[in-house]
């Protein structure tokens, strides 16, 4: 067995096989996410060869969107019945061949099927969920850390292999970035059917942190059963609470003014100023980089300083920022400003939404609950996927959808300071 033989080699060398657990985790989110990112640099490619608008282009990805979110309070649950290692590698399975076949499309409906709803329910498998389950699991010390730098990842996938993306397409075609993306999931696939292990007692050891004494009890059963039904359970008891409707619609705001936005229709922004795909895809890139500070620094702060301020100020500043961009001049010296600002916050969120939700509905149910909360966020994302769209279509510019997701952003500011705070009993 490879992992109890890895994990016996690295602790006689003083090291602890949770990280090479987390490592996995970080490649399977990371390429995971750039897969979801990759289309955002295909949309005036694909509107050039096959004379689809921009409308209709973006309702594949607004259903990848939605896929993706839905799939968030099932994900645990997959987790839980099969099993870890099973539901990743099927997932990098499904998302590594819908790659592979998007190559071949010739039809939109072909692009919806793969684009839409493999690459959809492929990283829906995974999600944040993913990121939360190993760092319960396999760490009893620094979650939070760990959460942050998977959460980190996620939202950085989706921007850092733009540039190569964007130079490759203008090089050789939009189908030049399929094979390699394709190639790096199928890759940590393999990896992770050797390594990837549920528990840390599957290999026999205690998680990081633990007193080794436990190593040998078996995993702690449930308090009750997980169904197929258990999410909806979570969903009925928590829309009863005002907290959840605030959480979920800010939430969904976050998505409008992120990943369905910018992340999806930021290239084509730039391309309507005329500025290259290969420097604006370079600014998301920017824009990830700083992300992944961001969103670790905003986990440091959620342990020291209201949550919901922090969200306040998150809301706020992204909303002025939106709101400004489209006035300003799309020279890559004042885009790489927008990108420190905006990047920042990109998915800075997370750590004090995740953090209001275990305090108002327990740490049982966090897992459960912020699943829903985040698939109010990709509704948000697939919402402002097609309406951005829309609006390029419609209109010839994608100014109202900027004005309208840097005005959500100030009412997000606003219903964050009107969540009620509740110590959740330990």
């Amino acid at each position: 067995m490879l992992a109890a033989a890895m994990s016996r080699r690295l602790t006689h060398r003083g090291l602890h096989f949770s990280w090479v657990i987390a490592g996995l985790t970080f490649l399977t989110m990371l390429f995971m996410s750039a897969a979801l990112g990759l289309p955002g640099a295909m949309l005036q490619p694909l509107a050039k060869e096959f004379g689809w608008s921009t409308s209709q282009i973006s309702s594949a990805l607004a259903l990848r969107f939605a896929l993706f979110g839905l799939m968030g309070p099932f994900a645990a649950v997959l987790m839980e019945r099969f099993g870890v290692r099973a539901v990743v590698s099927t997932a990098l399975a499904l998302v590594g061949g819908g790659m592979l076949l998007a190559g071949l499309v010739t039809q939109l409906w072909q692009l919806v099927v793969l684009w839409g709803v493999v690459l959809g329910l492929g990283s829906g498998m995974t999600a944040l969920v993913l990121g939360a389950v190993v760092s319960n699991r396999w760490f009893a010390t620094r979650r939070g850390l760990i959460m942050g730098i998977l959460t980190a990842s996620a939202a950085t996938g989706q921007l850092i292999c733009l540039p190569i993306a964007a130079w490759m397409i203008e090089g050789w075609g939009w189908r030049a970035p399929l094979l390699p993306l394709a190639v790096l999931c199928l890759g940590v696939m393999a990896l992770v059917l050797l390594f990837m292990r549920d528990r840390p007692s599957d290999v026999g050891i205690a998680p990081y942190g633990a007193d080794p004494a436990t190593a040998s009890a078996a995993p702690p059963a449930p308090a009750a059963a997980v169904t197929w039904r258990t999410p909806f359970t979570a969903l009925r008891e928590a829309v009863g609470q005002p907290t959840f409707w605030l959480l979920f619609g800010t939430f969904f705001i976050c998505g409008l003014s992120t990943n369905g936005l910018v992340q999806t229709h930021f290239i084509s922004l730039c391309g309507d100023y005329g500025l290259a795909a290969v420097p604006a895809a370079s600014v998301l890139a920017m824009m990830g980089m700083f992300d992944f500070i961001g969103t670790i620094a905003s986990g440091w702060l959620s342990d020291r300083y209201d949550a919901r301020k922090l969200l306040c100020w998150y809301y706020a500043l992204r909303g002025l920022s939106l709101l400004w961009l489209p006035s300003a001049e799309f020279t890559l010296y004042g885009l790489s400003l927008f990108a420190v600002f905006y990047g920042l916050d990109w998915i800075a969120t997370v750590p004090p939404t995740v953090r209001l939700t275990a305090e108002r509905f327990g740490a049982a149910k966090v897992g459960m609950v912020f699943g829903w909360i985040f698939a109010g966020h990709q509704i948000g994302a697939a919402v402002a996927a097609y309406g951005a769209g829309l609006s390029r279509s419609l209109l010839l510019s994608y100014a109202p959808a900027l004005y309208v997701a840097g005005a959500a952003c100030l009412v997000a500011a606003g219903l964050a300071m009107a969540i009620r705070r509740k110590t959740a009993a330990a």
